[in-house]
């Protein structure tokens, strides 16, 4: 005689099915949200590589290009003028310091300074006169072997401000006959730092005052203003722009 009625095999039966159809059920959606849990994930990872990448690129900052405007570049002033007669003392040994400084004689400008100049040239030219130049931009290392040696502000510019020289817009200059490039007669020699270098020393002849008078005209019509102490030196007018080098000559 069986142990269960034919009934009660039937409810177990079907209870162990609904029992089995719930696990398989139960599995599927298991799996189901594993997978969306994983692809959430990997899209979560995807996502803060991207902002984070956006956010790198965002922080990097732009080149900005240091590029002088043409007429703050640095020019031989040859390529402007080549009429302009050059005597760069400093390349020489014909110097208040007696030893030469510079490697070559070049006279360099910023190019606004260079035309101003050529300027001053052109219109000398027409009374039978040009300019020669004994000095133009000075390297800041130049500067400070002179203060060390003369550290008077009155005729050398205090390294630690700079100079105008070291802008690469001053010019120490003075007058020649154009067809002979004979010096017209000027107040002192270039680099005498003495009082009757300056340009309004009384003792002075006529002639002396007239020549000295005129290159301050003709400088200053163009551009430049004149230095009391030294009859030679002028600024070019907006000299504050530009900024102070120490670049050897002979790279420029």
């Amino acid at each position: 005689m069986s142990k269960f009625s034919q009934w009660q095999k039937l409810f177990f039966l079907t209870i162990i099915t609904i029992l089995t159809l719930i696990l398989i059920i139960f599995s599927e959606h298991l799996l189901r949200d594993k997978t969306i849990i994983a692809v959430s994930s990997q899209n979560t990872i995807n996502l803060s590589h991207t902002v984070l990448a956006q956010n790198t690129k965002e922080k990097t900052p732009k080149s900005i290009p240091q590029t002088v405007p043409e007429w703050a570049r640095m020019v031989d002033i040859t390529t402007i003028n080549p009429n302009i007669v050059l005597d760069i003392r400093y390349a020489t040994t014909n110097n208040f310091l007696g030893k030469q400084l510079y490697k070559v004689p070049k006279c360099a400008l910023r190019k606004e300074v260079a035309i101003k100049l050529s300027k001053v040239q052109k219109e000398l030219e027409e009374i039978g006169l040009g300019l020669k130049v004994f000095d133009c931009y000075r390297p800041l290392s130049v500067t400070k072997q002179m203060w060390a040696i003369l550290p008077d502000s009155r005729y050398v510019a205090n390294p630690a401000n700079g100079s105008r020289h070291n802008r690469g817009a001053a010019v120490d200059v003075t007058l020649i006959d154009f067809n002979t490039k004979k010096e017209l007669e000027m107040p002192t020699a270039f680099d005498d730092f003495s009082e009757r270098a300056a340009r309004d020393y009384p003792g002075n002849s006529p002639q002396v005052k007239r020549n000295s008078d005129l290159l301050a005209f003709k400088m200053q019509k163009y551009g430049f203003s004149s230095l009391i102490t030294e009859w030679w030196h002028f600024d070019s007018v907006g000299w504050e722009r530009f900024s102070i080098l120490d670049i050897p000559l002979e790279k420029i």
